[in-house]
């Protein structure tokens, strides 16, 4: 019996690439770059399954959903290398009979290990001390010089409360001693968020107007899209930071750059941009901004576990079962 044909977007850990090729006949993306629009639609007309990362737009041109005489897709599964999944059109993929897959849980730790680096270091104003280093700027330490603002004992806000929200409150409040507010428009009960010395909010707002650090943990998408623009920006404390490991988008970039020139707020520490891999120009100037290159899962363990997740929902899928993670 053949193998399914599979297509990987963008190389994996190459212990994960072994046993995909163990498993399906594989093609890989040897060239490591992103792929065009026209070479993902291509993909689906031409393998058993596709499986692409959170950077790839999987939308209904790719799919060829709703355009007249569309050619009948030969991809059945599309299991995406992420946890998030609103770079897919989830709709354009079940009206083409595609089921869709992603990565949940393996990354939930790593992801909100790196929150809280950036939350540390733009506080510590670790990455501004570091260029000054480098730059062969220090003369010595001194009473005045580079301070930041303390973590341990101040207030976290947490909008969205979710598998990372979760995690990061868990090392803020038990390692930090933080006293941890969070909204979310489905909380977890009363005795599970104790649990976490976490406390709902009913708003938003109420989040930002009482948090030292905000950190952002809701899905991408339409819903979510400028989450945090001027109006929000100017209910957060004067000193207060911003920090974002979930999807760029829901920052209105242009309107937190004329919150952190204003001194609306202190400083921000993004892991995520609304236009990547581009940020916006400003932000690369200003020193009380912490910038990573979207780094939230990327260890080798957590990048390895997702790989594996995706070949487990595809084997499941395959075998004809129900794939543990499937989104549609």
């Amino acid at each position: 019996m053949s193998k399914p044909k599979v297509i990987v977007t963008r190389r994996w850990p190459e212990q994960v690439e072994t046993r995909l090729a163990e498993v399906f006949e594989v093609r890989l993306n040897e060239s490591d770059r992103p792929m065009s629009q026209d070479q993902l639609r291509a993909a689906f007309a031409q393998a058993d399954a596709v499986f692409p990362t959170v950077s790839d737009r999987i939308d209904a041109a790719v799919l060829g959903a709703g355009a007249p005489g569309a050619e009948p897709l030969k991809a059945r599964l599309c299991g995406n290398f992420g946890v998030g999944f609103n770079n897919i059109d989830v709709a354009a993929a079940k009206a083409r009979g595609i089921t869709v897959t992603n990565t949940p849980g393996v990354l939930t730790d790593a992801t909100a290990d790196l929150a809280m680096t950036l939350l540390l270091a733009v506080a510590r104003r670790a990455g501004e001390g570091e260029r000054h280093l480098r730059n062969g700027e220090w003369t010595g330490w001194r009473p005045t010089h580079m301070m930041g603002t303390q973590v341990t004992g101040k207030t976290l806000g947490l909008i969205g409360f979710g598998r990372i929200g979760r995690a990061l409150a868990a090392r803020a409040h038990f390692g930090f001693n933080m006293e941890v507010l969070f909204h979310d428009p489905t909380p977890p009960s009363a005795a599970d968020a104790r649990a976490l010395g976490a406390t709902a909010c009913d708003s938003i707002e109420a989040v930002l107007e009482r948090a030292d650090f905000v950190s952002l943990h809701t899905p991408g998408g339409a819903d979510t899209r400028h989450l945090m623009n001027a109006e929000r920006f100017a209910r957060m404390r004067p000193g207060a930071f911003l920090i974002n490991t979930s999807r760029g988008d829901v920052i209105d970039e242009a309107a937190l750059v004329q919150a952190l020139d204003s001194g609306t707020i202190a400083g921000a520490g993004l892991d995520v941009f609304e236009a990547e891999p581009q940020a916006t120009p400003a932000l690369l100037e200003m020193e009380n901004v912490v910038l990573l290159p979207h780094l939230g899962s990327a260890t080798l363990e957590t990048r390895v576990a997702m790989g594996m997740t995706v070949l487990k929902n595809a084997q499941a899928f395959f075998a004809g079962e129900e794939p543990p993670n499937r989104v549609a």
